[in-house]
């Protein structure tokens, strides 16, 4: 009489602060005893004490046989203890639960409602195989009980025992079917209805077509939200199957989008049109369009919605599923959905980027990229300040300290956002995908988007800390750093494909590299993946360098300070090409000046190779080693070579001029397709398991063996390969930014930011002079009054500035005599007074400057499928970002599909639910498992043997007709006999010496004639030739018309004399 309660525990346990798991303890020590005692009131209140204990984390299984004695109580309230133990206890392989059968079927049959209830909602809970079979007999009688609540609880445990024994449905569909089509049904029993049904449906969605009536008149009488939720996610399934339903349900789903006020239903309505196909079916074309309309206009309000970020992001989720077949209603709404990319949920910024790359086209790309590189500086700009902190911090006074720490509210004030890395190489990663898509058919202006790619190696995400492995993919190499050598292969791209502006390109890789070398820390490497494509594209096409010399001095310095070894061999292969076109003008005289440049220029190149000729990686060894030997032999060459003089002319050495070029003179190298590879056959000859040396083993074991390795060597070794190089930036700032610690003002406007928002200062310097140099002569264009560049002036300024001086005055103004003549004839270099017959520079030098960009195609061989045809004979290609993934995507959706099906939230595998037959036994009897495999070969049999019965009776129809027609009655016993005319008769009666029609018996006549015969013009909609072949049909039976108006007597049939 002295046990605690429920209540007592939870008060001891409150009263223990610091001190709750010895009270446990002493409180689980206590249950065990009282569970083991003869009275049931202690003994449930014991059990009732475990439960509450048991989600905390302490284990009950021990007490099981304790759980089914209170179970099998005759008191409701000890009985009601018992099945909740058994809920949160009982699992499937637990050795009591076989001794539960028998008092779940007791329960099950019991008189009273509330004790029926408990067996129905435990039973969910501990089910199995065996268990289904034995409590299937007495649950399916509880779909006829009186009471709706324990009707609709039934149905809702059949359901789960259909997942462990799908047996279950084909004994409980009929009477499920029965109560779901009854109109006089309560609704909760008809809600649960509707939820097990959407469960199966999209497992097995044929077999629910027939209850589309019923399910269509309970979406439209309906007033339960849910129950219209899930309706329209069914409905959403049967749609594809049945076509004919999308015009039906058009109006109920356009009525419930503009009336209802719930969100929840609002979104579920939208997302199962999209689901459905409605949206992209072909019939009805004006009512899909109008419902796109309306979807898209409630999409925009619920992201305009304040506050609820839930709303903007399932919005977003909607707009992502429509812009594939509605890009340009998306596209309408780009103020909104531009806002969202700002947004500090990092979510809804994701599935904005994915929607904007979705509806991205030629007239919203610039602010599109603009908007995102704007946030991309922004954010970069907030982590150089970081990087230089800790460096201003150690000189700073400990006030400073406290100042920074007390006042966190201005410094976050001021700072953007802090973004995550893997957030920045995603908008990045888009960027390129969007302006490189469809091969860059959305860009107009390769010279921006050659800004934005140098914008993009300085801005991209930083490296992060040595110490830091969660950089590193499972492949071993860093994420941040391949996204940086992305870049530059993007612009490699650009490089090779448009020729127009490969100048352009090659300034831009200038640029990079000479920023790399301002900007490497002292005894840093550069680790920037950007630096391999930009040395290919410098020494790949030197001859567009504006400074040969510069370039390769740049190029020798960045050697020293690469520690990757694809970008040292890349750089060693550009420096070479490079001196190559510097030293390799045979044209010019080999003067003392020209021998001493070479020489020193030889020299610092072979100083800078020799450092890599032990180098631990094989290509850029070799590299080293050739490249020096080569230049040591050309070394030799010019120093026994002698100087021009005034008297002599001595030719440069031909390894200079000859030798060296034509290592990387031959054919230009094009981009090559992606899939090309695949279309090289593979030689007969060639064996790919055949080991390359059948000694390996033996040489892999001695060379273990050997340790002649100096401890030197070793170390350097190691820590070339097992130590990563410290972080680097390359991005480049005015000081005037590092020093200001305000952020730049957010533009809240959608329309395109400016240039300078996500532009550096020399980028923006360099394309403020292209504009002014570019119109320049443009006479609709107003220069500034501080440029430096003069233009013409027409002669009525020249007369005004000369006699007014600065100021005007308007009265002194002179009046000038308009002469055309002398205007005409007058020699100025105004424009606008050249005669049209001569030619006009400007006009040719802009022509010049807008000159057609063509964009070469990607190569291939045979003509694989990687490319699509263009409208001007070209054939574009796509690159990784844009097919990498279409069969990826496929057999991840097709995972993630089977994953779904195998793991549900219930915990079971409910795959066998697809081969169940909902409609019997089988037809034979036998009781054999459904075979779709041979299901599906029977109906393609059925279907081929109605197509030849259609066939055969095609054939009897028509030979009966010829019959019909043969006898002179057509099918509706009406012969049409086409009279002659006169021109035809008189013609035929003049050769009736020489011949004369003559009938073959079946309605078929032929007209002979000895001289020359007349053709008789032929009605064509009344006459048709029956015999294809006869000649032309003189009296040729017809089909006639039946008209109801006015009834015209039968024709008679005459002979043909």
């Amino acid at each position: 009489m002295f046990e605690k309660s429920l209540y007592d525990l939870i008060r001891g346990l409150r009263n223990h602060k610091g001190h709750e798991k010895e009270y446990i303890q002493n409180c689980l020590k206590e249950c065990r005893a009282e569970v083991r005692s003869q009275d049931l009131d202690v003994k449930a209140t014991a059990l009732l004490k475990l439960i509450y204990l048991e989600m905390f984390g302490h284990d009950m299984s021990w007490a099981s046989f304790n759980v089914l004695e209170v179970m099998a109580s005759a008191k409701y309230h000890q009985k009601r203890v018992g099945y909740l133990g058994a809920i949160q206890s009982f699992r499937p392989d637990t050795e009591v639960l076989m001794l539960a059968t028998n008092l779940l079927k007791k329960d099950l049959t019991a008189a009273s409602t509330t004790t029926i209830a408990l067996p129905i909602i435990s039973l969910p809970h501990v089910i199995t195989p065996s268990l289904a079979l034995s409590v299937l007999p007495d649950l399916l009688p509880r779909l006829s009980h009186t009471h709706p609540t324990i009707r609709k609880k039934t149905i809702v445990t059949l359901y789960r025992l259909a997942l462990v024994y799908p047996e279950t449905l084909r004994a409980a569909w009929p009477k499920i079917k029965e109560r779901l089509m009854d109109k006089n049904e309560d609704p909760s029993v008809t809600a649960a209805i509707i939820n097990v049904v959407c469960e199966l449906g999209w497992r097995r969605p044929r077999d629910f077509l027939p209850l589309a009536p019923r399910l269509f008149e309970l979406l439209v009488d309906s007033g339960n939200n849910w129950m219209v939720i899930k309706l329209i996610k069914l409905f959403a399934t049967l749609t594809p199957l049945e076509p004919r339903l999308v015009r039906k349900l058009l109006p109920p789903l356009t009525e419930i989008i503009r009336t209802t006020p719930a969100m929840s239903l609002l979104y579920e309505c939208i997302s199962g049109i999209i689901q459905g196909g409605i949206l992209g079916s072909g019939d009805d074309a004006d009512g899909r369009e109008e419902i796109a309309s309306l979807c898209v206009k409630k999409l925009r309000g619920m992201i305009m919605i304040d506050g609820d970020p839930n709303l903007k992001y399932v919005a977003l989720l909607a707009f992502n599923q429509i812009v594939v077949t509605h890009p340009w209603l998306v596209a309408q709404q780009e103020d909104v959905i531009l806002e969202c990319i700002d947004s500090t949920d990092i979510s809804i910024r994701i599935k904005a980027l994915d929607l904007v790359q979705g509806m991205v086209s030629s007239d919203n790309l610039v602010s599109i990229v603009s908007r995102l590189m704007r946030q991309l500086k922004l954010s970069s700009s907030g982590d150089r300040r970081a990087a230089n902190a800790p460096g201003q911090n150690l000189g700073d006074s400990d006030e400073d300290d406290f100042e920074t720490t007390t006042d966190p509210g201005r410094k976050s004030a001021d700072q953007a956002p802090p973004l995550p890395d893997d957030y920045r190489v995603d908008v990045v990663n888009r960027v390129l995908n969007m302006c490189s898509q469809n091969n860059y058919a959305n860009l107009t202006d390769f010279i921006w988007y050659i800004d934005i790619l140098t914008q993009l190696v300085r801005t991209g995400p930083l490296p992060r800390p040595a110490d830091d492995m969660e950089s590193l993919s499972p492949s071993g190499k860093s994420n941040v750093g391949d996204i940086s050598e992305r870049i530059g292969d993007e612009l490699r791209n650009i490089t090779v494909k448009v020729q127009a502006v490969r100048p352009a390109c090659v300034e831009a890789a200038e640029v990079i590299i000479s920023q790399f070398n301002l900007d490497a820390p002292i005894g840093q490497p550069i680790v920037s993946g950007a630096l391999k494509p930009v040395s290919w594209i410098l020494g790949e096409f030197a001859s567009e360098l504006s400074s040969p010399e510069d370039t390769l001095g740049s190029l020798l310095q960045l050697i020293s300070k690469t520690s990757s070894p694809e970008s040292l061999a890349a750089c060693l292969q550009a420096a070479m090409k490079v001196f190559s076109l510097v030293a390799g003008d045979q044209l010019t005289s080999w003067t003392p000046e020209r021998k001493s440049k070479v020489s020193l220029l030889m020299a610092r190149i072979v100083h800078s190779f020799e450092a890599l000729v032990l180098h631990p990686n094989l290509e850029v060894q070799e590299r080293a080693v050739e490249f020096t030997e080569l230049l040591k032999l050309t070394t030799e060459a010019a120093s026994s070579q002698e100087a021009s003089t005034e008297e002599i002319q001595q030719d440069p050495p031909l390894l200079l001029t000859q030798a060296i070029p034509s290592l990387f003179a031959g054919w230009e190298l094009n981009s090559v397709a992606v899939a090309a590879q695949r279309n090289v056959p593979i030689p007969k000859e060639l064996d790919l398991d055949e080991p390359i040396n059948p000694n390996l083993n033996q040489l892999l074991a001695s060379a273990e063996s050997i340790s002649a390795i100096p401890i030197d060597e070793a170390d350097e070794f190691d820590n070339y390969y097992y130590q990563r190089p410290a972080p680097t930036s390359i991005a480049s700032e005015p000081a005037i930014n590092k020093l200001a610690g305000e952020r730049e003002e957010s533009s809240s406007s959608y329309q395109q930011p400016t240039e300078d928002t996500y532009l550096d200062a020399d980028i923006l310097a360099k394309r403020k002079a292209e504009r002014l140099e570019k119109n320049r002569d443009d006479p609709f264009y107003i220069q500034a009054s501080s440029s430096s560049i003069q233009r013409s002036s027409t002669p009525i300024h020249n007369i005004l500035s000369n006699s007014n001086g600065p100021e005007l005055d308007v009265d002194s103004i002179p009046i000038m005599e308009l002469d055309l003549d002398k205007l005409s004839a007058g020699v100025d270099n105004n424009p606008l007074t050249v005669p049209r017959s001569q030619p006009k520079p400007s006009r040719q030098k802009a022509a010049a400057a807008r000159q057609k960009i063509v964009v070469a195609a990607d190569e291939n061989l045979g003509g694989s499928a990687s490319g699509r045809s263009t409208p001007g004979g070209q054939q574009q290609q796509y690159y990784d970002s844009e097919t990498g993934g279409s069969d990826t995507k496929a057999t991840a959706r097709a995972k993630a599909k089977a994953k779904k099906l195998k793991a549900s939230i219930l915990g079971v595998d409910s795959t066998s639910i697809e081969v169940l037959n909902l409609e019997g036994d089988d037809a034979d009897g036998s009781g054999a498992a459904f075979d779709p495999e041979a299901r599906r070969r029977e109906e393609a049999e059925m279907a081929q043997a109605m197509r030849e019965v259609e066939r055969l009776r095609l054939e009897m129809q028509r030979a009966n007709e010829r019959i019909q027609v043969a006898q002179g009655v057509d099918v509706e016993g009406t012969v049409v006999k086409k009279k002659k005319k006169a021109a035809a008769k008189k013609s035929a009666s003049k050769g009736a010496g020489g011949g004369g029609a003559e009938g073959d018996g079946n309605g078929n006549g032929e007209t002979a004639a000895s001289g020359s015969g007349v053709k008789v013009k032929k009605k064509k909609k009344k006459v048709a030739a029956i015999d294809d072949a006869g000649g032309t049909a003189e009296g040729a039976v017809v089909k006639s018309k039946v008209k109801k108006k006015k009834a015209k007597p039968p024709a008679e049939i005459q002979e043909t004399v």
